[in-house]
């Protein structure tokens, strides 16, 4: 009977340490945060700070090491979010071109259109402010010829941005995209309506009395310039454009718009010779550290010239041993 109840207690007091036994052991995983746990704390460090010393590894990250115990943490501190940087300053250049599309195709046929300027500011070569001005005018005679449509020389405006999506890499070479906001007020004539009374009556002529329109539009663009030589540049540009606003006359709607095209047409394009002017010129090396007078310093005493061994001897006297 007291074997028994002696097991019994024996037993119960096993199921405890069998338990403690048979626990998985767990590893502990190093992490960055764990890693930088330690030395992120102030008041309960368990590393002694004045034993650490600051380095750098070859990816400029900041590393504590230890001089005693031979560890190395990564400072978290230290850790800063980059923002990058522009390459370019903010006033990078300017830019001004001449848009020779509209002359080109009226040597082709077209019967509108006339010559565009351009002004624009690069900044970090990578916004392109824009300011266009220019002058359209238009004489068209339909192959029908039952009416003549004429436009005298009209200015029209347009402001605007660009961006550069090769901001990094050389502004000789830019591609970029942008939009344009146009205005205009111009006047139109309309002469030589042929209007027909029937298949037995003669036709009549009238002209329409001159009308004003003013015409609001706006332009989304994609375009490429090339610097081919010294601050000369060339660029091509196709736009899509969309008619906003625009005053209806009083015998109708203008068919020509100075500045966007016709009134039906929703694509256009530019090609534009322009000279850049830099902004920022390169600065040239300052020698520092010379005197008021911009003169070398002193080099100090002449040494003889040593031209043989016979002269040499004159100026470094021999070690001789003494006489016995």
């Amino acid at each position: 009977m007291r074997k028994g109840i002696l097991l019994l207690i024996v037993l119960v007091l096993m199921i405890p340490v069998s338990d403690v036994m048979g626990q998985r052991r767990i590893t502990p995983v190093n992490t960055p945060a764990t890693m930088t746990q330690s030395i992120n704390e102030t008041k309960r460090d368990s590393v002694d700070r004045s034993r650490l010393v600051r380095m750098e590894d070859a990816e400029g990250n900041v590393i504590l090491v230890d001089t005693v115990a031979g560890t190395e943490f990564v400072d978290s501190t230290s850790i800063e979010k980059q923002i990058p940087k522009m390459i370019y300053p903010l006033l990078n250049s300017v830019n001004i071109g001449i848009d020779l599309w509209s002359p080109l195709m009226r040597a082709f046929g077209t019967s509108y259109g006339l010559i565009g300027f351009s002004g624009q500011l690069n900044m970090h070569n990578r916004y392109l402010p824009t300011v266009e001005i220019g002058f359209g005018k238009a004489d068209y005679d339909p192959e029908n010829n039952n009416y003549r449509y004429k436009s005298p020389v009209s200015p029209y405006f347009k402001i605007g941005a660009d961006y550069n999506f090769l901001y990094n890499s050389n502004p000789d070479y830019l591609l970029y995209g942008g939009f344009r906001l146009g205005f205009t007020s111009f006047n139109y004539d309309v002469t030589d309506v042929s209007i027909s009374n029937g298949y037995w009556a003669p036709a009549h002529t009238m002209n329409i009395p001159r009308q004003h329109a003013n015409a609001t539009y706006i332009e989304f663009l994609i375009g490429i310039r090339v610097m081919i030589v010294k601050n000369i540049s060339l660029g091509w540009s196709i736009r899509l454009h969309n008619l906003m606003h625009s005053t209806t006359g009083q015998y109708g709607d203008p068919w020509y718009i100075p500045g966007m095209g016709t009134r039906g047409s929703k694509v256009g394009a530019s090609f534009t010779v322009s000279y850049t002017l830099p902004l920022k010129k390169k600065s040239k090396p300052v020698i520092d550290d010379l005197p008021a007078d911009n003169a070398l310093p002193d080099p100090g005493p002449e040494l003889p010239e040593m031209k043989n061994h016979e002269e040499n001897e004159e100026i470094v006297p021999r070690l001789t041993e003494p006489e016995a």
